[in-house]
């Protein structure tokens, strides 16, 4: 008797771990009853226009947009990275995406600018490139923002330079800092005033120009570029934004902290607050700015598969849209 006492009483106190109740949420066996809703994150309760998985398979049906697509990347980006050298493949910035794009009859004209520069200068590259590559016709451009500031070229391209033998019809935006980066607010306070043309200098040994990093601050986009940047009349805008939840291997763990404090949900580099420009189309969920440009990893989808997940985000679906939605604009 006092056996089996002893037994109950340990049974009574064995503990719940937190990892058995997680296997249980996550196996694909698992069904919830027809009543129960899945939580909502708390952090993302501001977050309108979710979209959760609409991207993540394609479809069989997408229209054709009238008019050719610009890809234009963003600060730090580039068409394509040879690493080893010019004989061995490259890392292309819009993997798979132009492929899929040219595959539905969708014409696609990636625009070369420079990794990095002011936005002045980058926006004079870009029309000249798309003028050089697009000859004359009327365009749309969609740009996504590698270490931001592509969307915010393309704007003062638009806005400012007024190119004459270049039409641009609609830009799409997707996770531009339209108005700033607090994580750029951060790292300016970080280096400190003293050290800040050192930084320059460095990134300037490396051949990279220096002058668009610090237009990227709240301020500046606030003060300055935004006021003397309005919106060209004729040109439809359409934007995208992300949030993200950085696992403990994520490189946007620290950068999506210093975000979230100070300007709320986040893909990692760029909030939904400042991804807004024109007309807003909604907020990609758990997606990383990297998972925007189809660079995420594939171990990691495969790992999380056996674990139970389902992926909720494939790039290429997301691009077929965007041409799916300015072929039903009539663009």
């Amino acid at each position: 008797m006092r056996a089996l006492i002893h037994r109950n009483v340990l049974r009574r106190r064995r503990p719940c771990y937190p990892w058995k109740i997680y296997r249980i949420q996550t196996s694909p066996f698992h069904k919830h009853a027809p009543h129960q809703k899945e939580a909502r994150d708390p952090r993302l309760k501001d977050v309108d226009e979710l979209i959760k998985d609409q991207f993540a398979t394609l479809r069989q049906d997408y229209q054709v947009p009238k008019h050719p697509i610009i890809l234009a990347h963003g600060l730090l980006g580039f068409d394509e990275l040879h690493l080893a050298g010019q004989n061995l493949p490259g890392i292309r910035y819009w993997y798979g995406i132009t492929e899929a794009l040219a595959a539905r009859g969708v014409e696609v004209i990636t625009a070369t600018v420079p990794p990095s520069g002011s936005i002045e200068a980058r926006a004079q590259r870009l029309a000249e490139s798309i003028e050089r590559k697009a000859g004359g016709k009327a365009v749309n451009i969609i740009g996504h923002s590698m270490a931001t500031s592509q969307g915010l070229d393309s704007r003062y391209m638009i806005s400012r330079l007024k190119p004459p033998n270049v039409s641009v019809r609609s830009l799409t935006t997707i996770a531009t800092p339209h108005h700033g980066s607090a994580f750029a607010d951060w790292m300016f306070k970080r280096i400190g005033p003293i050290n800040i043309p050192k930084l320059y200098q460095a990134l300037e040994f490396f051949g990279l120009e220096s002058g668009a990093f610090q237009q990227l601050t709240m301020k500046y986009m606030a003060d300055s570029f935004n006021p003397r940047t309005p919106d060209l009349e004729g040109v439809r805008y359409f934007s995208y934004g992300a949030t993200l939840r950085p696992r403990f291997t994520s490189v946007f763990r620290k950068s999506h902290s210093v975000i979230q404090e100070a300007e709320g949900p986040n893909d990692g580099l760029v909030s939904v607050n400042s991804s807004r420009w024109g007309t807003y189309k909604g907020t990609l969920d758990d997606v990383s700015h990297l998972d925007q440009i189809n660079w995420t990893n594939r171990l990691r989808w495969y790992i999380w598969t056996l674990s139970g997940h389902r992926r909720n985000f494939n790039a290429i679906a997301f691009y077929l849209d965007i041409a799916d939605m300015l072929a039903k604009e009539g663009l």
